[in-house]
């Protein structure tokens, strides 16, 4: 009988250990995905905090340099033509090493998320 008792006993504890085991895991993947979901908002509202001041700084820069250069030419609507063309030139040039920026992008959120 004592063999069964130990047995019994031996089961009971590797039982124990394995309910342990699974909540505790339970528990390590929530804190994960918090963790994960935490950063990815801090992430976002830095993203629009920062990129809605810079839109709106480069909104006042792109209206004071297409004054300044219509002035200069004596001809305002030719200062506002020139700073769009500048922009398109820069979001052209943006649109063909986009795929530079993806991989940068993939590094970047890989090492958060598999950290």
């Amino acid at each position: 009988m004592s063999i069964l008792e130990s047995l019994n006993d031996n089961t009971a504890k590797a039982s124990d250990v394995g309910e342990k085991f699974i909540k505790t895991s339970h528990q390590y993947y929530k804190l994960k995905i918090f963790q994960q979901l935490t950063i990815s908002l801090s992430l976002m509202t830095k993203v629009f905090v920062i990129g809605g001041f810079f839109i709106i700084g480069l909104m006042f820069l792109s209206i004071a340099s297409a004054i300044a250069i219509g002035n200069a030419l004596n001809n305002l609507p030719l200062g506002y033509v020139i700073v769009g063309v500048v922009f398109l030139i820069i979001a052209f040039v943006i649109h063909y090493k986009r795929d530079f920026i993806d991989r940068r992008v993939i590094q970047e959120i890989s090492k958060k998320f598999f950290n």
